[in-house]
């Protein structure tokens, strides 16, 4: 019971250091309202030129690999929405490796707070909620132009995958930062997995191959931010004819992201050596 209670609490004192830190930065962003206001307007449409393409592509055939338009959205949607959130909270930590090489990283570990709430917050921009909004937008269209039988299920499974999507992306990132403790400027390793994994999650899986469908399950979990889930939600057959329980085991798929992420960042900060700057 005293072990649950310590780290309940470290828990509570990171998300309440990555809060104060996050504040900070947000507040100094909105001194300037009408820069901050451009930035925003310019990240929604530049986000929203993904899914003109889906638009385009739509314009030339009613059907891509078996999915409509809506069902496309549907997944668009969802994928931005949980990177979108994800980048919010913790997009910061790809500045990992700068630290890493300038020493910088030292002052983080001698603060009175969580280095991983204060790297995950370091620079916090509201400009992230450009591909949150769009992705929100997009997914609010689907859900209204879909011919699906809505039964309580998957009702909740909707906000039931954008939570436990947001958590695996926020593993992700951390995770493949931590190959920075090692490998200094390894940042484009983390947006290839975590941008490049975001869009493929935007197409159908049946576009894929079966061996790339495949990696996304039982390599870099990426097929339960919203592929599997939405086969049960859309009443889709499953590519890989996997059993019907990898429909619902999204939340075990987080908790195991979140788990790996928590033991790479264990032994990057193990095997960190400071500059002595």
């Amino acid at each position: 019971m005293v072990e649950t209670e310590s780290l309940a609490a470290r828990a509570g004192w990171a998300v309440r250091s990555w809060w104060l830190i996050a504040a900070m930065w947000g507040r100094s962003m909105l001194t300037y309202r009408t820069s901050f206001l451009l930035g925003l307007a310019a990240n929604v449409l530049i986000t929203f030129l993904d899914f003109a393409v889906l638009i385009l592509m739509f314009r030339h055939t009613r059907q891509l690999a078996g999915w409509t338009l809506a069902e496309t959205g549907f997944l668009y949607g969802t994928s931005s929405v949980a990177l979108g959130a994800a980048n919010l909270l913790v997009g910061s930590v790809s500045g990992l490796g700068e630290r890493v090489r300038s020493g910088t990283l030292d002052t983080m570990l001698i603060r009175p707070a969580p280095a991983l709430a204060q790297l995950a917050a370091e620079r916090f921009s509201l400009r992230r909620l450009g591909r949150l909004v769009q992705g929100f937008a997009v997914l609010g269209w689907s859900l209204t132009a879909l011919d699906v039988r809505w039964t309580w299920d998957r009702v909740l499974m909707v906000p039931g995958l954008l939570l436990c999507g947001t958590v695996i992306f926020c593993a992700v990132f951390v995770g493949c930062s931590c190959v920075q403790f090692w490998w200094g400027d390894a940042a484009e390793l983390q947006n290839s997995v975590t941008y490049g994994g975001s869009t493929m999650l935007q197409y159908p899986p049946t576009v894929f191959a079966k061996e790339v469908v495949a990696g996304t399950v039982f390599g870099v979990p990426l097929a339960f931010v919203n592929w599997l889930p939405a086969l049960h939600i859309l009443d889709r057959p499953d590519p890989l004819g996997l059993p019907v329980a990898f429909r619902f085991a999204s939340p075990v798929a987080a908790a195991l992201c979140v788990l790996a992420a928590g033991l790479a960042w264990r032994a990057g900060l193990r095997a960190y050596r400071s500059t002595g700057s």
